[in-house]
């Protein structure tokens, strides 16, 4: 970046996103898309792709042609099952008792605009569990930790005892691959040159 970065806007309601810049020492700001996030049919990687879009699309009109505008959306998946946020604690249940001993993928989502330029892309970590007791999914879905997250458990918290092994970004875990991002965007600030 030749240049001062441009002002950054981060679409997202997600404070693990907002931590992940903010740790990485950016300054942006903030807003929730508010984009419809229903959608069937689609494997994981283009669903992602496809409601990080979506939500690119909603905040457009909220946001300026200076503006770097982040969008991202992500899911885990095990047997070609998208496991996104638990609808209660049945579900919260059976994603943990699925993920336990396993390897899943975490799919992230990123759309990127500045100016008229758009880039899209999806990245992926493969997160491995341990074997875990019925006892302590149990105890994990009634302190609440799975609601809100995709797969049922984040991994900044108590269910970071349950991971035996990571290969990929760790950061793409919480929703936000931030040096993929970064990258991104210094391709898109040095083709505005």
């Amino acid at each position: 970046m030749a240049n001062k970065m441009p002002h950054l806007v981060l679409a997202s309601s997600s404070v693990n996103r907002r931590q992940i810049l903010e740790r990485a020492g950016l300054h942006f700001d903030w807003m929730a898309s508010e984009a419809d996030e229903t959608a069937q049919g689609l494997a994981p990687d283009a669903l992602v792709r496809e409601l990080a879009r979506r939500k690119l699309e909603a905040v457009l009109p909220r946001c300026t042609a200076d503006d770097v505008i982040i969008t991202a959306d992500t899911v885990a998946s095990i047997d070609g099952e998208i496991l996104g946020k638990p609808r209660d604690a049945s579900e919260a249940s059976r994603f943990l008792h699925l993920l336990s001993g396993r390897t899943h993928v975490v799919y992230t989502g990123v759309c990127i605009a500045y100016g008229e330029k758009r880039v899209q892309f999806c990245q992926t970590t493969d997160v491995t569990f341990y074997p875990l007791s019925d006892r302590e999914i149990e105890e994990y879905v009634a302190s609440g930790e799975p609601f809100g997250k995709a797969g049922a458990y984040g991994i900044q918290g108590p269910a970071a005892l349950f991971v035996e092994q990571i290969r990929g970004d760790y950061n793409n875990i919480f929703g936000l691959p931030a040096a993929h991002v970064m990258r991104e965007i210094q391709k898109l600030l040095r083709a505005d040159n």
